[in-house]
Formats: structure tokens, C-alpha cells, sequence
């Protein structure tokens, strides 16, 4: 059986032997929300999905289609009006340590320099500040912002404010990393570079990750698996691509752009 075989669990049945394998499990996920003049907003639909360990699976739909709700359900920030996700088998109840968020806004503090935006998650949880001071000097290192560190926001351009993000979520030790559009702002040929970033770091760290698109091409360069959502609400999950590619990955190879037309085929999306 492939990696998305359509079945669904019946709501309320044991955690299968596979599901306690995973990293994570979203288990018949669907999100409501309630708007002004109490009218509701279905956002998502019966969302199944399991990610594996180590690996780097991307969530890939247009917008409006529910992926960063669904993200945001995730990270603990949201709660899901039906179904649940677990996180190494027990229920999400809210945020926690064990995840680290990169938004596509940068959220830096723009008083503190990169080395106070990196330091800030390990001095919050009370490390001292020499080895707290290491930790961040080690991810500022990692993402290539060495000699950077005495710099403020304000100093920095689009893509040297989005690896500090990244490398202040790194530095709070997260087993899972969730990237909402992160590059979604920056023009194309930074884009293109943090994505090689990216790639970069999780081959050094070799952690979970969920990377929120609306790129095809940025998916398929990034993913070991590509979960493809529907382009319209409430959103669904239509299909998990295996993405068989060696890395490092190439725009121009062949088995690259047959699979960018399959998905294209089959989706709402832009290249």
C-alpha cells in the first residue's frame, strides 16, 4: 500500500501500530471557526496525515485551501473542532518546546541584536548565559550569519532576518520544526537560496520538518513527501506524493519537471 491509501480510521479507534511509529499523526482533523454574526467558517475537512521521523514533508496548496491552519493546529496554537494530533503517540493539548514555528513575517524582537533574537528561547527557559550564548552561537553559525551577531533587524535583509528565525526556533532544541511560508516574501533568487538553505540545515540536523507552500517547485526541491491540498474550502487532503528524487536536486532534471506536471495536472497551483 502507498504512503496515502485513502482509508479512513474510524473516529475514535486505536492508534494504529504504523501511527506509533510516526513522528506525527493527524487523526480526522477539521477546524470551524466562528465569525462575527456567529456564521461558520469550515476551514478544514477530515485531514489524515502521518509524518515519519527525520523526515521532510511538505504541505502544498493554494491560498485559502486551510495548510497554515492546519500548521498553526499543529504547533498547539490552534485546537482542531473535531479530530486530534498526536505528537510520539500523545495528544497535542497545546504549544510546546518540543515544536519550533518560523512564520512568514519575520517576528524578530527589532531592539535586540541576532544574537539576542537566537538567545532568547534558552534564556526564557533559565540557561545560563555562557552556555545559552554557545547554543546560539552554534545555530547563527549554522545558518550563516557568523559575524552578524552584534547587528539589530533593521541592519539585515529579508533572507538574513529569516535564517535568524530559524536559527532562534533551532536554538530552543525543538524534535519537530514547522516553516509557515516562510520565503513567501522574499524575492526570487533569495527564495531560491534559503531554500538550498534549508535543505542545507536539515541535512546537518536531521530533525522532523513540516514546510508549509504554495510552490510547486520549492516542494519538490525540499520534500522527501508532498501532501497536497485541495484550492478551495474546507480543505482537504487529496494526495501524498513520493518524492524518490536524489539530493541535491536540480530544476532542470527530468524526473523533476515530470513530477512538477503531474502535480500541476492534478492541482490549483503555480509553478
Amino acid at each position: 500500500m502507498g504512503p496515502f491509501s485513502g482509508r479512513k480510521p474510524k473516529k475514535g479507534s486505536a492508534v494504529t501500530e504504523e501511527k506509533k511509529a510516526s513522528k506525527i499523526v493527524c487523526e480526522n482533523i477539521s477546524k470551524t471557526f466562528i465569525q462575527k454574526g456567529k456564521q461558520q467558517v469550515h476551514v478544514l475537512e477530515d485531514i489524515q496525515l502521518e509524518v515519519r521521523s527525520n523526515e521532510l514533508l511538505v504541505i502544498l496548496g493554494p491560498g485559502q485551501s486551510g495548510k497554515s491552519t492546519l500548521l498553526r493546529i499543529i504547533a498547539g496554537l490552534e485546537t482542531p473542532s473535531e479530530g486530534r494530533v498526536l505528537l510520539d503517540g500523545k495528544p497535542v493539548k497545546g504549544p510546546g518546546k518540543d515544536r519550533g514555528l518560523v512564520f512568514q513575517s519575520y517576528m524578530l524582537f527589532f531592539w535586540r541584536t541576532v544574537m539576542g533574537n537566537v538567545e532568547m528561547g534558552p534564556k526564557l527557559n533559565g540557561v545560563d548565559k555562557r552556555e545559552r550564548r554557545r547554543i546560539a552561537q552554534h545555530y547563527i553559525d549554522l545558518v550563516g550569519l557568523n559575524g552578524f551577531e552584534k547587528h539589530y533587524p533593521h541592519q539585515l535583509s529579508g533572507g538574513m532576518k529569516q535564517r535568524v528565525g530559524i536559527a532562534r526556533a533551532y536554538a530552543n532544541n525543538p524534535e519537530v520544526m514547522l516553516l509557515d511560508e516562510p520565503f513567501g516574501q522574499l524575492d526570487a533568487q533569495t527564495r531560491m537560496f534559503m531554500e538550498k538553505e534549508t535543505e542545507r540545515i536539515w541535512q546537518a540536523e536531521k530533525r522532523t520538518v513540516l514546510f508549509v507552500t504554495n510552490n510547486i517547485d520549492e516542494a519538490i526541491f525540499l520534500a522527501d513527501r508532498i501532501a497536497a491540498m485541495d484550492g478551495k474550502l474546507p480543505g482537504r487532503m487529496t494526495r501524498v506524493y513520493d518524492v524518490p528524487l536524489p539530493r541535491p536536486r536540480e530544476h532542470t532534471d527530468m524526473e523533476f519537471l515530470e513530477l512538477r506536471q503531474k502535480i500541476t495536472d492534478a492541482s490549483q497551483l503555480v509553478l
